[in-house]
Parts: structure tokens; C-alpha cells; sequence
């Protein structure tokens, strides 16, 4: 593995050959990891993302048939217009054919559009708006973890079973806040809950008190959170400081290991969250968190770490397969036929572009619960696949009836 810097980011170049160079693809297959490095995300994603892709095309080179993989990667500091720029410096001057990660939805809608005009695939495994398998959905776009309506339509079906129907929401404001908070409305109103009230705040948001104090007085029984990173874990620390929590449920709608890690067991015990991987779930589990870890100071894989290695490994695989970097044809290619992936389990893509996979809701444990660093959670339930997204015929992508 060799590194050199670049002005859009650090690259990490592996030349990883088995054998003779396929015929088919002309040159190495580069996949860029744009993601968050140094902002609110960077924690769920970052350098994390750039090990699990690295780690992802350490284990093709074994079956690659030849196939040369390189991995680069780049900071999109959460700026759409900075995200589309280095995705397309990539694709038209270093013939990158596939955009892996992207945390922020307005920053992966932008790359998705761009990508679509190229005909690349955007493996949207970190982004959460619903609306990338939506209306906005296109042939060359995978969304492989979880997204605003699994997510929103899961903690609603939980905590509506405990009678807690009265939502108020403090959203980030901008793709996926207002993802979040709209798809988790539907699911509350389906099962006879409402919003009473709703603050939106910017990206970064350091003092949250006017938005608890609203939500405080707005008789709610929940504290939605549609937001993630450092603003959910400021805003779960806030309400606690503020008293919420004895006489409201906070419920983050998208939490990740490396949020429940900074908030602590003390603070974030009981948390309910809806995630579709868990590193100390499945032996599996274990041994991919193990080698992260090595690579990570220990560390252990969020699911958006999971979803950058599963995605890359699927896509290499196509592009194998298909002979092709062509974007449509890989995706149609990665469609195929049901995906056996050691973190997800059987993964079929839709035509929406919609990885679906199960889904499960966890606990948060109470310190005295915990063996050790980064055993925080213990399962409540599964939600199959085929419950646990947006149904096909309801997203208005107009892909759907084409295959």
C-alpha cells in the first residue's frame, strides 16, 4: 500500500493484482471515498471509510482475476458545491468510476446527479435521504445501509407501542433533517401518533436551549431528534442538563456506535435506535471489527463503516462480472441475483437502487451491562427486509416499472 498527497485529499493507491490484467477494463478500477474528514461526521465516517474501502480491496485482490483496484479519497467538508467539484475532477481527469460514502444527503444528491450524467455509480452507503430511491432515484445509484424512512418508520412503530405518540422535532436544517423529520411524521401519523411542534437549526449547532425550551413546553412525550453527529449528541447532553429526560423520551432517529461512544453509557443508556449493523452481532461482525480495529486505534466499525466495505466489495465484484465500469451495466450487474455480504447478511438491490437488508433496534446498555469499550448494545428486535423499507410502488422513483 503506498500513499501520496493530492490536492483534493490523501490517496491511498493499491496495486492489487492476481494474475493477468482483465481485457475487459482498461486500467486500474478507482473508487473515490468522499466523505466527511474533519466536520460533525467525522466520526461515522472519515478515515473510517477510507480503511473499511482499503480493507474492502485488500479481500477482492483474492478472487479479482487480475482486475487492478486503486482507492482514493477526499474531504467534501459537507459543501455540496465542493463535493460535486472533487467528484468531478475525479471522474473526468482521474477516471475514477465509482463514489463511495458520502454522508450528507445534499452532498450525495449532488454527486449522484453528477455521477448519473457520467454514467458512474455512486454508492450512496452513508447518505440517508429516502429521496436517493425516491424520485431523485437513477441507474447508477446504490443506497446500501439504512435511510430517513427505515429509520423514521422503525423508532415510530417502537415507541408507539409504548404509547409515546406526542412527537416535537429538532431537525438539522437541510436534506437530511427535513428527510428525517417528513418520513418519520408519515410513520408516526400511520400509527396514530402527530408532531406537535418542530425547531429546525443549522449544521453545527453548539447551544440548543431555545429549541428544549420549546419542546419542553409544547407538551410532547417525545424529544425527536432528526439530526446526527455532534448535533444529536450535544442536543441528547443538553436536554439531560435541562431536565427533559425524566418527563420526555428522546429519540434519535439516526444514531451510530461512534455517537453513543462520545455520548457515554451514563448519558445515553436506554437510548432506543434503529441501526442495520452491529459490530458484535455476528462473528462475522466481530472479526471485520477486529481488523478495523487494528487499523483504527481500536476503534470499532459504525454502520456506515460496514456499509462503505459491503458496497465496494459488491461493486468490484460487478465490475469483475459485467467486464464493464460503465455505471448502468455494473448496478444492473450488482442487481442480479441476491447478495450473500458477511455484515448484512442476504442483500438484494431493487430497482430504485434501495439495498435491502434487515434492519434491527437495540438498547443502549446501562454502564454496569457493558464488558467493555464498544459493547453498548443489546438487541430488542429484527425487522425484516421486506418490512423494514419504503415499499417499492411508494418511493415515485420513475425507474420502477422499467425492469
Amino acid at each position: 500500500m503506498t500513499f501520496r498527497q493530492a490536492s483534493l485529499g490523501f490517496i491511498a493507491a493499491a496495486a492489487l493484482v492476481a494474475g493477468s490484467a482483465s481485457a475487459q477494463v482498461a486500467g486500474p478500477v478507482r473508487i473515490g471515498v468522499l466523505t466527511d474528514m474533519s466536520g460533525p461526521f467525522a466520526d461515522q465516517v472519515g478515515p473510517g471509510s477510507v480503511a473499511a474501502a482499503t480493507l474492502a480491496a485488500e479481500d477482492f485482490a483474492k478472487e479479482s482475476g487480475g482486475l487492478q483496484v486503486e482507492i482514493l479519497s477526499a474531504d467534501h467538508q459537507n459543501k455540496p458545491d465542493i463535493g460535486s467539484a472533487i467528484a468531478r475532477r475525479w471522474v473526468d481527469q482521474e477516471n475514477v468510476s465509482a463514489v463511495v460514502d458520502l454522508p450528507n444527503s445534499g452532498v450525495a444528491i449532488a454527486v449522484a446527479n453528477l455521477m448519473k450524467e457520467r454514467n458512474k455509480v455512486a454508492l450512496a452507503s452513508s447518505a440517508m435521504s429516502s429521496d436517493l430511491t425516491g424520485k431523485l432515484c437513477a441507474p447508477t445509484t446504490v443506497q446500501w445501509v439504512s435511510d430517513t424512512w427505515a429509520q423514521g418508520s422503525a423508532t415510530a412503530r417502537a415507541l408507539a407501542a409504548r404509547d409515546l405518540k406526542n412527537w416535537y422535532f429538532l431537525t438539522v436544517d437541510y436534506a437530511l433533517g427535513q428527510a428525517l423529520e417528513r418520513d418519520a411524521t408519515s410513520a408516526l401519523t400511520g400509527v396514530g401518533g402527530k408532531a406537535v411542534g418542530a425547531t429546525r437549526h443549522p449544521l453545527n449547532t453548539a447551544d440548543f436551549s431555545s429549541p428544549l425550551l420549546s419542546a419542553q413546553g409544547s407538551g410532547a412525550t417525545v424529544l425527536a431528534l432528526a439530526n446526527t453527529g455532534a448535533d444529536m449528541i450535544n442536543a441528547v447532553k443538553q436536554a439531560g442538563e435541562f431536565g427533559l429526560t425524566p418527563r420526555m423520551k428522546v429519540a434519535a432517529l439516526f444514531v451510530q456506535l461512534s455517537d453513543t461512544h462520545s455520548l457515554g453509557l451514563p448519558v445515553a443508556q436506554g437510548l432506543q435506535l434503529a441501526t442495520a449493523f452491529y459490530w458484535d452481532r455476528t462473528d462475522a461482525g466481530r472479526a471485520f471489527g477486529k481488523r478495523f480495529g487494528e487499523r483504527m486505534n481500536g476503534r470499532m466499525p459504525t454502520e456506515d463503516h460496514a456499509g462503505v466495505y459491503s458496497a465496494t466489495l459488491a461493486y468490484l465484484r460487478a465490475v469483475r462480472d459485467a467486464k464493464t465500469v460503465e455505471g448502468a451495466k455494473v448496478v444492473e450487474a450488482m442487481r442480479k441475483a441476491p447478495i450473500e455480504d458477511p455484515l448484512f447478511g442476504t442483500v438484494t438491490i431493487r430497482p430504485d437502487g434501495r439495498a435491502v437488508h434487515d434492519l434491527f433496534l437495540y438498547e443502549v446498555k446501562a454502564p454496569a451491562e457493558s464488558r467493555g469499550p464498544y459493547d453498548y448494545y443489546k438487541l430488542i428486535s429484527t425487522v425484516p427486509g421486506d418490512q423494514a423499507f419504503r415499499p417499492l410502488n411508494e418511493g415515485g422513483c420513475p425507474l420502477v416499472g422499467r425492469s
